[in-house]
């Protein structure tokens, strides 16, 4: 087995998203940071009600997947095909834009913590055009395994842990994402498979941690080299983090906005459909 190193780290930028709500945008801060397949992660997370209230009104998107991991609070999911979903604690939302999805996601709570993250997902040429889907996953359908030094959830994925096959909730991507919440007990260490196909980051969250010695910074993308597996060692508090990784799609990629494309006449077509009232025809 070849361990993984750190090879990159792409620290969370504060922004703002939807209307007015405050993030801290990693992948996707300018459209050259991306690590295919993944176009986007977003870290949500406040107390303070002003920063989360506005929500995300109704808007479209085209050519991707978004993957919403609510760590804490309530969101409500609804969409042009009828689709209602609640996001709750622990809760995941699985949406396929497709050829074209118009979607909102409103907050329910008027005060209390809402955090969470908000990972784009990028689809092949050849699946840009497929049908919109949506997919509303409850905490208890996400398999959750113990180890030595903590506990994993695996959202997506196939993964041999401590010799037992771990299938996540999602696992029929032709990106064959994996996306991991690693939950380390003070000092705790894990050593986790990663295909050596894959692009793999690390996001820490909460409490401390490193790999081979180096320190993972909160709130980054902390970008893996090559390899086959990578071993976390938590800190004296604990450590929170998510292990990301998806196999290259290899292809252009033409973003506006909401649209990603392999071409800038597929983003012309995406707005004259948005115009016209074809986007999810």
């Amino acid at each position: 087995m070849t361990e993984r190193m750190l090879k990159q780290i792409i620290p969370g930028a504060e922004t703002s998203d939807g209307a007015g709500v405050r993030i801290k945008r990693s992948l996707g801060q300018q459209q050259t940071v991306r690590l295919d397949p993944f176009l986007m992660l977003d870290e949500f997370g406040s107390s303070d009600a002003r920063d989360y209230i506005a929500g995300f009104p109704s808007h479209p998107h085209r050519g991707f997947e978004t993957v919403t991991y609510m760590i804490e609070g309530h969101m409500l999911h609804e969409d042009h095909l009828g689709n209602r979903g609640n996001l709750r604690n622990g809760g995941v939302q699985w949406m396929t834009a497709g050829r074209g999805i118009i979607h909102s996601e409103m907050p329910q709570q008027e005060a209390g913590t809402m955090r969470g993250f908000q990972l784009w997902l990028n689809l092949p040429a050849a699946e840009k055009m497929t049908e919109a889907g949506y997919r509303d996953i409850q905490p208890e359908d996400i398999p959750e395994m113990t180890l030595p030094g903590g506990r994993i959830k695996l959202i997506a994925g196939d993964l041999v842990i401590a010799g037992e096959r771990v299938v996540g909730a999602v696992s029929n991507r032709s990106t064959q994402p994996v996306y991991a919440d690693l939950h380390l007990d003070p000092g705790g260490r894990a050593t986790l498979p990663v295909p050596a196909s894959h692009n793999a980051l690390l996001y820490l969250y909460e409490g401390s941690a490193g790999v081979a010695g180096k320190a993972l910074p909160l709130s980054a993308a902390s970008v893996l080299d090559d390899g086959d597996e990578v071993t976390v060692t938590a800190g004296d508090t604990g450590a929170r983090l998510l292990l990301i990784a998806g196999k290259p799609i290899g292809e252009p990629v033409v973003q506006y906005g909401p649209f990603v494309m392999n071409t800038r006449e597929e983003i012309e077509q995406a707005l004259r459909d948005y115009r016209d009232g074809t986007l999810t025809a």
